[in-house]
């Protein structure tokens, strides 16, 4: 008996994107459906009853044994049930130090700076929302160099994000930028140092799936996709 699995996400949604990096990063096998949370399907809603992305189904012989909603609860399923490679840490203070900067990214950094930015320039034209509220974005751009200016105290200070090793601290954060980058919104040159810690990240086989994006009446810039950005 085999298990496989199915996510359901949304490209622009940063949390869908960091656990698409850790199926792929855990060498899972794993196919995709696409959500629009904000006109969630009655199919979707059955499986996520919020309708919020990302949600996984875990399938074993053609039947659901489960389905996991919400990205920390996922991350923690996977890290439980495929330990190898952690991407968690291997030790209590490492964790720690895992959870608390995944928080950092996906509710701090989302809320001031991503989900403005991505919110204003791209999902409210999915919605057909009308046009970018210039406050907010103008709000986002600001937010976003003291988010950029914290990874970068963090590079100068440790090889990946969290310490030693790749983590979920850093595919969160990349999950956020990668949203971002899809607009051509990243400052990279006041940014060196998180460029070169992304242009890492961005070189690694997970994700690959990620720099194939591409929404339908949304593109992405050509340099989104280029690893010598």
């Amino acid at each position: 008996m085999s298990l496989t699995y199915r996510l359901h996400h949304h490209p622009l949604d940063p949390s869908s994107r960091r656990i698409r990096l850790s199926l792929a990063e855990k060498k899972i096998p794993f196919e995709t459906v696409i959500e629009k949370p904000w006109a969630p399907r009655p199919d979707y809603l059955a499986l996520s009853p919020a309708g919020d992305v990302p949600t996984l189904v875990i399938n074993q012989d053609d039947q659901t044994v489960a389905s996991l909603t919400e990205a920390t609860a996922i991350g923690e399923y996977l890290e439980e049930t495929v330990p190898e490679p952690t991407l968690l840490g291997s030790d209590p203070l490492s964790r720690a130090e895992v959870r608390r900067l995944v928080h950092w990214f996906e509710h701090k950094m989302y809320t001031e700076s991503t989900s403005l930015i991505v919110g204003e320039k791209a999902l409210k034209r999915l919605q057909g929302g009308g046009e970018p509220d210039s406050v907010l974005l103008r709000i986002g751009y600001q937010n976003i160099h003291a988010h950029l200016d914290y990874i970068s105290w963090l590079v100068e200070r440790r090889n990946w994000l969290a310490g030693d090793d790749l983590t979920l601290a850093d595919l969160a954060a990349a999950g956020q930028i990668s949203c971002i980058d899809y607009l051509n919104d990243m400052p990279w040159d006041r940014h060196p140092l998180v460029k070169d810690w992304y242009a890492r990240i961005k070189s690694r086989p997970s994700f690959r799936s990620l720099l194939g994006d591409h929404i339908a009446g949304l593109m992405p810039p050509k340099n989104y996709a280029d690893l010598d950005f």
